[in-house]
């Protein structure tokens, strides 16, 4: 029989995920081997220094109040940047500030007046609150799912503060334009906003992936390493190599890798995120910015150089969300963009540093689950799946999956021993 240290356990993907499985394998004392195509970890979850910026590949935030990322982060070390809980909404030209004025009292009498809702739907933005706050992970994804606007309008809220405020915010969280994601994702997604700030890393999005890395002390990578096809006992690479596997944990999407699952792909949902310099900010707070015109290009706007950051250019930093989808070439993407930062939010003078097209940004599920069994990751005896399209499109189910997809291979390599 193999010891701990001569089974050869792989994990395909870098991502949030396979960097928690092999965290997990770490601590039941196996030696794993991440698998990974890109140049470094992250995934999804990357930061790039561009002309001494820090551009996150997509806008992203993290919720503190993460159950898992509070259990697997370092959150002082992560030195995390607090962003206000609430939006700007601009409309040509002119602009109103929706908050949550009980934790951020600054929001209190902008909120008070916004015209994005009547009084009506402020009381039942507070009924909201309480409601979720009441209501258990564990409920929230075992009731019945419709859709977050079919869910919106069956609360009570009115079209105004739907088309006002939840398409705009939500459509820039799901990546989706008419909300017709599910109802279990907005009410998980408004909870945690409920119990804690959205907040980004003082280093950039991508010191989440570079801490779980770190703290790897016993795990082999091998970057630069495509994966062609995995079987039951082996990994085959793109330069046909082969790789023999006791044990193969995919952090990443499967159907391409495995037969038998090539008819059953998943499907996403993409966006483009553009970065460009600016003198000054319209937006002098740490809050995001919404573009609620119906026919805008833009979702949503936020200046990373608002928060502290550890890199620093020597203007300001303007980071643009495009959620709808379009034809524009790249320049003609910038064009449109310019003429509507200029036309909606008086954004001027903004030079183009870079585009993130990602494609697939989130899975597009449907029966979302916030958790799952060891065993029900298990696809064959030796490989098992992880990643956030097993349950929902977060940080969160990311780090549950990996970490029951490994518990799932330990329990098998260990004869039943691992709960």
């Amino acid at each position: 029989m193999k010891s701990k240290n001569q089974i050869n356990i792989y994990i395909v993907g870098a991502g949030i995920s396979g960097l928690i499985a092999a965290q997990i394998l770490e601590n039941h004392g196996y030696l794993p081997i991440i698998l990974e195509a890109t140049d470094r970890v992250g995934g999804r979850v990357k930061t790039d220094i561009i002309e001494g910026y820090q551009l996150d590949h997509g806008f992203q935030v993290m919720l503190e109040a993460y159950p898992k990322a509070k259990e697997y982060l370092d959150y002082e070390k992560l030195d995390l940047q607090k962003l206000l809980p609430g939006a700007v909404i601009f409309k040509n030209g002119t602009s109103q500030t929706l908050g949550d004025p009980l934790r951020a009292l600054s929001l209190a009498i902008p909120t008070v007046l916004a015209s994005a809702g009547s009084i009506r739907d402020k009381i039942k933005i507070l009924k909201l609150n309480y409601d979720l706050a009441a209501k258990s992970l564990e409920e929230i994804f075992s009731t019945n799912e419709q859709t977050t606007l079919e869910y919106l309008q069956n609360f009570g809220f009115s079209n105004r503060i739907i088309n006002t405020f939840f398409k705009p915010f939500f459509s820039g969280i799901f990546l989706e334009v008419n909300l017709q994601t599910s109802s279990r994702m907005f009410e998980f997604v408004y909870k945690m906003f409920g119990e804690g700030l959205a907040v980004i890393p003082k280093a950039g999005i991508g010191a989440i992936s570079e801490q779980l890395k770190s703290n790897l002390k016993n795990t082999t990578f091998k970057f630069n390493t495509k994966v062609k096809q995995i079987t039951n006992e082996s990994i085959i690479l793109e330069d046909g190599s082969l790789l023999n596997s006791d044990s193969t944990i995919i952090a990443t999407e499967a159907s391409p890798l495995i037969a038998n699952l090539s008819n059953q792909q998943i499907e996403w949902k993409g966006v483009d995120n553009l970065y460009f310099e600016v003198d000054t900010m319209v937006l002098e707070k740490p809050i995001i910015g919404l573009f609620q015109e119906e026919n805008s290009l833009i979702n949503n706007i936020f200046y990373p150089t608002a928060i502290a950051t550890q890199s620093k250019g020597t203007k300001t930093l303007l980071s643009v969300s495009v959620v709808k989808e379009h034809q524009f070439s790249e320049q003609e993407l910038v064009n449109a963009i310019k003429k509507e930062l200029s036309q909606q939010a008086k954004i001027e003078n903004c030079r183009f540093l870079k585009r993130y097209r990602i494609t697939k940004a989130l899975p597009k599920l449907s029966n979302l689950r916030y958790s799952m069994a060891t065993t029900e990751t298990r696809l064959s005896s030796n490989i098992f799946l992880a990643g956030d399209q097993q349950l929902n499109g977060s940080l969160n189910a990311a780090m549950i999956s990996g970490e029951r997809a490994a518990l799932g291979a330990i329990k098998v390599l260990e004869g039943g021993l691992v709960d």
